[in-house]
């Protein structure tokens, strides 16, 4: 890790992302007055393909009479909610 001031950052930052591109440093912390602000790191994309169905099987899909089942009861609760406000 390597810490640098704004001036340096906005000076150096071709050269800073050099190194977070080659591996030479996991990050680069950015700091006003030495006080770290903020920390750059090398941008490692996510694979989505291993995320995407990553719960089938695993949470119930409700059937249409479930469904309706819960809209009525919910429809209800939100009435009688309504029924006892003050107006």
């Amino acid at each position: 890790m390597v810490q640098v001031n704004v001036l340096e950052a906005k000076n150096n930052l071709s050269a800073l992302l050099k190194l977070l591109e080659e591996g030479q440093e996991d990050s680069v912390v950015i700091a006003r007055n030495g006080k770290p602000v903020a920390k750059m790191v090398a941008y490692s994309p996510v694979d989505v393909s291993k995320r995407i169905g990553i719960a089938v099987g695993v949470l119930p899909i409700p059937d249409d009479k479930t469904l309706e089942e819960l809209d009525r009861e919910m429809e209800a609760d939100f009435e009688e909610s309504l029924d006892e406000l003050p107006y």
